[in-house]
């Protein structure tokens, strides 16, 4: 019952560009120290971004750059269970250490979506959401905020242990197992529905840009960790994947048709995380490593 809850939010669609973190420490299942600081990424601030989480270029004036947080970021998470709520914020912090030619931390990643979706028969396929879970277990909290979604995602954890009886070392293990054995597995790259067991089964994904590996295999890569791909955006859209190359051009200023529909839908209200290609594709290799596993 011991482990850190951590979640991170970015300046942009570079998964490196973080620009807050909040961290809360579980001992015993009880919530006893939290943490949280802005952060300077050195980077642009996009007005998408900005509107979902409120920080802005101002308010990281002054504020601590990776590097000058490594030693307390060390202090929670090195040779504990962390947990957060699908890995995007796993590999935030690795890219994000990365950039800084920093090593990484020793520590056990635990995706509390993962365990929502073994844990309640109705969050196993849609719905498992951090905003849908919380709801689901009565949590409340304030969305986009580092530290609170840190916490909730705590909290979903705790509730699925209460709810199961597995403790969070069982939960380590139990992830990585199909979450329902009788239902079929991928096979084809030509099923756009995604792995059912994949770590973002449920996002219905969409290319643009200039990609550097061929769109077929991108297509391929993005269904084996559970993606559905569709050819253009809409309302069913959660994750737009755009070239390296286009999301750099004047600080991502010069968009394709789809990059332009993605953040009008956003800016009506619709939950679509964008990232760049170099991103997706650390997102698959964290995929596959945990399949190692």
């Amino acid at each position: 019952m011991n482990f850190i809850a951590i979640d991170v939010e970015t300046a942009n669609a570079d998964m490196a560009s973080i620009c807050q973190i909040g961290i809360a420490k579980y001992v015993d299942g009880k919530l006893v120290e939290e943490w949280s600081s802005l952060i300077n990424p050195g980077d642009y601030f996009s007005p998408i971004n900005v509107g979902i989480h409120g920080i802005s270029e101002t308010d990281v004036i002054g504020a601590p750059t990776i590097p000058e947080i490594g030693i307390i970021l060390g202090s929670f998470l090195n040779n504990a269970i962390c947990v957060c709520h699908t890995h995007f914020d796993r590999v935030a912090i690795g890219r994000a250490l990365n950039k800084y030619s920093l090593e990484e931390y020793d520590s056990v990643w635990l995706d509390s979506a993962k365990v929502a979706r073994r844990t309640w028969e109705d969050c196993r396929w849609r719905g498992y959401g951090l905003a849908d879970v919380c709801k689901k277990i009565g949590y409340e909290f304030k969305h986009h905020d580092a530290l609170e979604d840190a916490k909730a995602a705590g909290m979903v954890l705790l509730a699925a242990i209460e709810t199961t009886g597995l403790d969070i070392e069982s939960w380590v293990g139990r992830v990585n197992k199909p979450i329902d054995p009788t239902k079929k597995s991928y096979h084809s790259a030509r099923n756009v529905e995604g792995n059912h067991d994949g770590e973002l089964y449920g996002e219905v994904l969409v290319f643009t840009g200039a990609l550097e590996i061929p769109r077929r295999e991108a297509v391929e890569l993005a269904a084996k960790i559970g993606c559905t791909v569709n050819s253009g955006v809409n309302k069913k859209t959660s994750l737009l994947v755009v070239g390296d190359q286009d999301i750099s051009r004047l600080a991502g200023s010069e968009k394709s048709s789809k990059h332009r529909k993605a953040e009008l839908l956003i800016s009506e209200g619709q939950n679509i995380r964008i990232i760049k290609e170099s991103d997706f594709k650390e997102l698959v290799t964290h995929s596959q490593k945990l399949v190692d596993e």
